[in-house]
């Protein structure tokens, strides 16, 4: 009783924030007369019916770096969703952790996929051991708040409401109660993708990332617990920049792994709350970007900026084996602050394509005396080269 008195308490002091995404619905395509009667028709009719008569499924939702397996319907359904928010303490690096604030255990939360045209029926959960309440604002929601007031939930209570997906692309969701930052901070942010209609090209390998960056009381790799710092958040300091909430949570054991050959598709978010992301992968060139996660797609890019709050696609053939690194290319961010992941990719070699080193020589240029020279047997690469 007392947890709840207490729950009550903060809930009538927190203000809630939240942005929202106003578009207008788009009007149902009109059938050609000479099309077939079961074709545009059926999906027009399909596109309008009543949310009450959708057949109802449940969602699948996975854990990053998984994704959930493409949409194989042809027309709209309701897709009931079950988030839960747990505040737990995780390891953030080697011989550090963070009291975390999660979306279903863990950062980022469950990606969700459904289909342009759905009706997504959340239920939203708040673990009794909560300290605070939370709620969610889905980006690829239209309306006041994205979802955030009907979702606002005091420790060990559930809300329920509903969205329909009116507009295909890759949105963030997070959570909106004040301090807004805070909860962001914390980790409390994931993806939902709301696939097209015509669905997405086939590929071979598909992953789920998302950038964070963490604000610690002490330095990065300070041992033992540590606390949030909000004056840290607040002059955007973070100690820690990482992918998928932890260090290394996609890196040596926990790396992505593809095959020489492979089609790759990244669903890359950026939870923020702050930093912009420049997301690179080392020794790829993306074969197209869906800009900030919707219908433009650009070709042949090296970098791609992903907003705090934003998301994009990434596509690339891996045609090399060996370890690609995953940076935000603010280098210090990977090198110093943990911004790295890794693509493990098996295969066969393609000189035609990029050779390993072919020589290794002396270089005596004629304005350096040869005493000068540094031997080629001494030098050898720092630990954070790529």
């Amino acid at each position: 009783m007392k947890r709840q008195a207490l729950a009550a308490i903060i809930a009538s002091v927190f203000a809630l924030a939240a942005c929202g995404q106003q578009a207008a619905e788009k009007p149902a395509a009109t059938a050609e007369a000479a099309a077939p009667a079961t074709s545009t028709v059926g999906q027009s009719a399909a596109a309008e019916t009543p949310a009450g008569e959708l057949p109802v499924i449940d969602a699948v939702v996975t854990h990053a770096p998984e994704v959930p397996p493409a949409i194989d319907r042809d027309h709209p359904a309701k897709v009931r969703v079950k988030m839960e928010t747990v505040e737990k303490t995780m390891k953030m690096a080697d011989g550090v952790d963070y009291h975390y604030w999660t979306f279903n255990g863990d950062v980022p939360g469950q990606m969700i996929r459904v289909r342009e045209g759905d009706t997504v029926e959340v239920e939203f959960s708040n673990h009794p051991s909560s300290t605070v309440p939370h709620n969610v604002d889905f980006h690829a929601a239209t309306g006041q708040g994205g979802g955030a007031e009907a979702t606002f939930t005091a420790p060990g209570r559930t809300s329920t409401f509903s969205f329909k997906a009116l507009q295909a692309g890759l949105y963030i969701y997070h959570c909106a109660v004040a301090p807004v930052g805070m909860h962001i901070a914390n980790g409390m942010y994931g993806l939902i993708l709301v696939e097209p209609k015509e669905g997405l090209p086939k590929v071979d390998k598909e992953f789920y990332v998302v950038q964070g960056d963490f604000y610690t009381k002490g330095k990065y790799g300070a041992q033992g617990l540590q606390a949030f710092d909000m004056d840290k958040a607040v002059k955007e300091q973070p100690e820690y920049v990482v992918f998928n909430g932890h260090v290394g949570a996609i890196a040596g054991d926990n790396a992505l792994k593809a095959k020489v050959g492979d089609t790759v598709r990244m669903y890359v978010g950026n939870g923020g709350p702050n930093l912009v992301s420049s997301f690179h992968v080392i020794g790829e060139i993306f074969d197209k970007v869906y800009v900030e996660g919707g219908k433009l797609i650009n070709e042949n890019v090296q970098s791609t900026a992903i907003p705090a709050g934003g998301a994009a696609i990434v596509e690339f053939k891996v045609d090399i084996p060996g370890s690609y690194t995953l940076v935000d290319h603010s280098i210090f961010r990977a090198f110093n602050k943990g911004a790295l992941g890794q693509l493990k990719v098996e295969g066969e070699e393609h000189p035609e394509i990029m050779t390993k080193k072919l020589s290794d020589t002396e270089y005596k240029p004629a304005d350096v005396p040869a005493t000068a020279a540094v031997s080629a047997t001494n030098v050898s690469a720092p630990k954070n080269a790529y």
